[in-house]
């Protein structure tokens, strides 16, 4: 637990009653004893402004009060009082506002001008925090990078998904277009080979046209033979019995 070490120090100059009304700063104190930061805080600022113990209690009812930037500055003006304490306050500024670096400074400060053990305390607590902030914003940073990586993998897989996706699509087009390029052919193919069908046929019906007409033909002329006597030739077996052949009629 942070220790907290805020001492009030009055002005030396009480005496000149003008400057410093008594009644004013006994207002202020017993305001600051009663927790009555704010009022003690505004007391202190109707005091003279450019004596440094004025500032620096100023500083502990603003730093009670919960006003941390108006202590910062409080403090900032009231150097040379109680340069440990100042500084030890300061330190603890600070440590509310999670400023460990700051508040780490501030407390090596304090015990360069004096040493204390409440002031070591919040020393070795504010390096402890710092450690364990560093720890957890690398955790942090771990956490990001192992979902970044995770993010980036499937992004790559839906990348990947999407180029097979397009491939298959491209494929399917060729596919299709294959398909199409074959059918092509194949009734190309069918075309031709009904036409030279018909080309066959044609010529096989020319040929039997041709060969009806040859046997027509044939008939016609077989026909006409059997209708003619044809002398038919004899000749004698026997030599002995054949006479002078008759020149004008040798049958």
């Amino acid at each position: 637990m942070i220790k907290i070490t805020l001492t009030l120090i009055l002005p030396l100059t009480l005496f000149a009653e003008i400057l410093f009304p008594f009644q004013t700063i006994e207002k202020a104190n017993s305001a600051y004893r009663l927790g009555d930061y704010n009022q003690s805080s505004k007391l202190f600022d109707k005091l003279k402004k450019d004596d440094p113990s004025v500032y620096y209690n100023r500083a502990n009812a603003e730093y009670k009060a919960g006003d941390y930037k108006r202590a910062l500055e409080s403090y900032a003006k009231a150097k040379g009082v109680d340069e440990a304490s100042r500084k030890h306050n300061i330190g603890n500024i600070y440590f509310k506002k999670k400023d460990w670096d700051m508040a780490i400074r501030s407390y090596e400060a304090s015990l360069a001008v004096r040493e204390d053990k409440d002031t070591q305390f919040n020393l070795e607590l504010a390096k402890s925090k710092k450690e364990e902030k560093k720890k957890k914003e690398q955790e942090k940073k771990s956490e990001e990078d192992k979902d970044k990586k995770k993010e980036d993998e499937e992004k790559r897989k839906k990348e990947e998904e999407k180029k097979q996706e397009k491939k298959n699509k491209e494929q399917k087009e060729q596919d299709k277009q294959k398909g199409k390029d074959q059918e092509s052919d194949k009734s190309k193919k069918s075309n031709k080979d009904n036409a030279q069908d018909g080309k066959k046929k044609e010529k096989k019906d020319k040929m039997t046209q041709e060969e009806k007409l040859t046997q027509k033909e044939l008939k016609r002329l077989m026909k006409k033979l059997n209708d003619k006597k044809m002398p038919t030739m004899m000749y004698q077996a026997s030599p002995e019995n054949r006479g002078e052949r008759d020149d004008k009629n040798p049958w």
